[in-house]
């Protein structure tokens, strides 16, 4: 039986994550993220920062640190330095960092072509940055920038600096091999660890990858089957170019393909995964495996079958393993098991008959391209059966919004609540705004009730760029219970459909428990 083997994770979210174009944290943002993988994501190490930045990056250098060292985790915070003499030790001694991930040159060709140095002179110089940071107390890894294309045309070179580097005095904690431009396929990455494994065995290696072949994933796996102590990823992929290794796919892998352990805290991935989408700005995909919105629901309405009659169609990556539940779409290919699954958690049972006319509706709902979910589905009975269960309790019965150039938008809103009539005005920063302060005041006003909070607003447009395509509006909305609601609105015009979404929320809190 293969023996388990432990992998150090260090996260670079911070250093090259933040090299993603267009992406800069803030110093508070940087702190928040780096407290989330130590406490409670639990990485092993964490690299922050490129040293002599900027101020803003020293100011988040020190932040961080003084919270690490508070927390007693201070060794586990690494800065990437370069070999200048002094001045990356000193700008890591002023921010109170312990650990230098130093940039040395992997490759003939970057030694002698950007640096315009020999080999011996290049050697000569790290040798120093390594002995000054030990005399001020600084560990030191180093990375061997281009290792992959050193490893493809000049070999040599990189065993001539491992011979000199491994018997050095001063000893240097990991050698960190990256896959700078991201050109290395898992074959490579094999063969080039089991040589240098062959040559230096006794020594920690760290493989860093990048994805652009999209293979960032399956080398860092390589690189752990061939001996590599330790993985590079930052969250969400984030990256230059194409980005690193994704935290949550290398997690995964290694406990369920390759039987290693991590330290790693999987139940939050998820949390930090969103708290860097948010910070970032950069999107994550909604078919992004692991953290994706899809990837733990199921659309065809045969799996839904299949995992009413025994799980037949779960593996081994349970959603509750990463705080989240499995659901169950609604669309043209849903069928019976689907819309089943989703009014069982509604509470609502339905004939034989009456499902299959609620089935032949949300079919062809899904035929027309629109989303249906879980939200939806009170209406979609009420509409289709033709009874009181689901009654609209709120009634639009009419609104008057205007615009015009240097005055403030101002909306005229009527509505009927439980069949008594209620109407305000108000302005607003645009169209939309105006209206929701109009039903805020009636809610504070007339009903002495919280109107709840917009969480997320998002709207998106069909392709084709006709300037009457159907606008979809998709409101997040925060309960006063602290529950998140989302609901959508579909019309040519966005405000409207931005209305729509808003009486729809109404109404389902209209017919919840709390009232």
């Amino acid at each position: 039986m293969q023996k388990e083997r432990h992998i150090e994770i260090m996260d670079s979210t911070l250093r090259d994550g933040e090299q993603t174009s267009g992406v800069s944290f803030l110093p508070h943002e940087k702190l928040m993220i780096a407290r989330m993988l130590l406490s409670e994501v639990n990485v092993d190490r964490i690299e922050v920062a490129s040293a002599r930045v900027s101020e803003g990056e020293k100011e988040a250098v020190k932040m961080i640190c003084r919270y690490a060292a508070q927390a007693g985790l201070l060794e586990r915070v690494e800065v990437l330095g370069f070999v200048d003499g002094h001045t990356s030790v000193d700008w890591l001694c002023d921010c109170g960092a312990r650990t230098l991930n130093l940039l040395a040159k992997g490759s003939l060709r970057h030694c002698t072509q950007q640096l315009h140095k020999q080999p011996e002179a290049h050697i000569a110089d790290i040798k120093a940055v390594v002995d000054y940071a030990a005399a001020k107390g600084i560990g030191v890894n180093l990375y061997l920038e281009d290792w992959s294309s050193g490893m493809n045309d000049s070999p040599q070179y990189i065993y001539q600096l491992m011979d000199s580097l491994t018997s050095h005095p001063t000893p240097i904690r990991r050698f960190m091999l990256p896959d700078t431009l991201g050109i290395m396929n898992p074959l490579q990455v094999v063969e080039y660890f089991r040589k240098m494994l062959k040559r230096y065995p006794d020594v920690h290696f760290d493989f860093h990858a990048h994805n652009d072949y999209d293979l960032a994933v399956s080398n860092s796996l390589a690189a752990a089957l061939s001996g590599a102590k330790g993985l590079h990823v930052t969250v969400n992929g984030l990256g230059e170019r194409c980005g690193n290794a994704p935290l949550s796919s290398v997690q995964v892998i290694l406990k369920d393909q390759f039987n290693a352990t991590t330290s790693i805290n999987e139940s939050k991935l998820n949390d930090i995964s969103r708290l860097v989408e948010s910070y970032s700005g950069i999107a994550i995909a909604a078919n992004q495996p692991i953290i994706g919105d899809n990837v733990f629901t199921q659309v065809a309405g045969v799996h839904a079958d299949g995992d009413q009659k025994g799980g037949l169609y779960h593996n081994p990556l349970m959603p509750e393993r990463f705080g989240r539940r499995r659901a169950y779409a609604l669309g043209k290919t849903s069928g019976r098991a689907n819309i089943a699954r989703n009014l069982q958690e509604l509470g609502l049972n339905l004939t034989p008959e009456q499902m299959q006319r609620v089935v032949r509706r949300v079919t062809e709902l899904g035929d027309r391209k629109e989303v249906v979910t879980q939200d939806d589905l009170p209406f979609i009975v009420s509409d289709v059966l033709k009874h009181n269960v689901s009654d609209d309790r709120v009634r639009l019965v009419s609104y008057q919004v205007s615009l015009a150039y240097g005055l403030k938008p101002l909306a005229n809103v009527k509505v009927e609540i439980n069949g008594q009539q209620y109407e305000a005005h108000s302005s607003g920063d645009g169209q939309y705004d105006a209206f929701v302060k109009a039903l805020r005041s009636i809610y504070k006003d007339n009903l002495n009730r919280t109107f709840p909070l917009l969480e997320n607003y998002a709207v998106t447009i069909p392709p084709g760029g006709r300037t009457d395509a159907l606008v979809q509006t998709v409101i997040t909305w925060q309960m006063e219970s602290g529950r998140l609601l989302r609901t959508r609105g579909l019309d040519a015009d966005q405000t409207e459909a931005a209305i729509k979404a808003t009486i729809k929320m109404l109404n389902i809190v209209e017919q919840g428990p709390q009232h």
